[in-house]
């Protein structure tokens, strides 16, 4: 096997059809492929480069990157994947800009971190704009996903291969959540994006902006009160260590999108095949890998003496005005794929 690393410089001019998880069409680029002049030539090897922000215990590495990876080698197409896990490539912000650029092959994207590409992918990320995983797969059977999937590609040439939801995020503070009126007065830590701060204000939260890599000093300082992110993340960051309540609001679905530079364009329609068949495994593992991991944390949690869970969360009284302010806030292209994730409810 012959192993070849590509340089990219065009971009990606393929339209995506509507399917399950965003999975893209095949092309006919034939990069990659055995040489049809020379039958006894041996098949190149692309070595794809795949980056995300997670560490090698979260379910986007375990089950996602590397299940992609060990999809796509067992398919035997003449692509291998290294993946560079933990922001080894940069933060989600560089690491997009070098997708773009054809730099980074594929990454594991946020909503939020496309959408200073294409604003409205980022409203995947609004606060209670999902009911649950269930609903994030409904919409992203629908007509309407391809629409977004168009767009952002329009927008930054990257190809979406997938999305998968990474489990919901919960607040946690020194003191228990269950109502918005619970949040007056304390400082809660949101990443600094624009959907997020607007999910604090139609959560009724008063934001502040901390680096995620300071976020576990700041809260043992003080400089917060509380803080809100997926399982995952709090068990990573051993927030249990420096806060007394974690609260189950389940108040925005952690999507992550898996996308690709434009070296898709140069694969075969065999590999691109073979790519898209690992992401759609990778989106059926996370999904499970979360809920089984969730449930052991939730019994420890719960079973434990490190903080106390507050299970009788008001949903409802933090969903209802988010919605409303989110319908009362987009506009135009915003505006449409909320209005169509929400007709998509159940």
């Amino acid at each position: 096997m012959i192993a070849r690393r590509t340089k990219r410089t065009t971009w990606i001019a393929l339209a995506a059809a509507p399917a399950l998880f965003l999975l893209a069409a095949c092309s006919s680029g034939s990069d990659g492929g055995t040489d049809t002049g020379d039958e006894s030539s041996e098949q190149e090897t692309i070595e794809l480069t795949l980056a995300h922000s997670y560490t090698e215990d979260q379910p986007q590495h375990r089950c996602g990157a590397q299940v992609i990876a060990d999809e796509v080698e067992a398919a035997d197409v003449g692509l291998t994947i290294e993946i560079f896990p933990a922001s080894q490539l940069g933060g989600d912000a560089d690491r997009i800009a070098s997708v773009a650029s054809g730099d980074i092959d594929m990454d594991i994207q946020g909503a939020s971190a496309l959408g200073a590409v294409y604003e409205p992918i980022s409203v995947l990320d609004a606060a209670y704009v999902f009911d649950g995983p269930e609903h994030l797969a409904a919409f992203m059977a629908s007509d309407d996903s391809a629409v977004l999937v168009e767009g952002f590609k329009e927008a930054s040439g990257v190809q979406t291969l997938g999305a998968w939801s990474a489990g919901a995020r919960l607040f946690t503070a020194n003191v228990p959540i269950r109502t918005p009126a619970d949040l007056e007065g304390v400082r809660m830590r949101f990443p600094g994006s624009p959907q997020y701060l607007l999910n604090a204000q139609a959560l009724g939260a008063d934001a502040t902006e901390v680096a995620y890599e300071e976020l576990y000093l700041a809260l043992q300082q003080g400089t917060v009160d509380g803080q809100e992110n997926p399982i995952t993340n709090i068990v990573a960051q051993n927030f249990q260590e420096v806060q007394d309540y974690v609260s189950l609001s389940e108040h925005q679905l952690n999507t992550n999108l898996v996308v690709m530079s434009p070296i898709w364009d140069e694969l075969s329609s065999e590999q691109q095949d073979a790519l898209t068949a690992a992401v759609e495994t990778a989106v059926t593992e996370v999904t499970a890998c979360v809920a089984e991991d969730e449930e052991v944390v939730l019994d420890e949690w719960r079973n434990g003496d490190d903080w106390e869970v507050i299970e009788d969360v008001d949903v409802e009284a933090f969903q209802g005005p988010a919605v409303e302010f989110f319908l009362e806030t987009f506009e135009g292209e915003s505006l449409a794929v909320f209005e169509a994730i929400r007709a998509t409810s159940e």
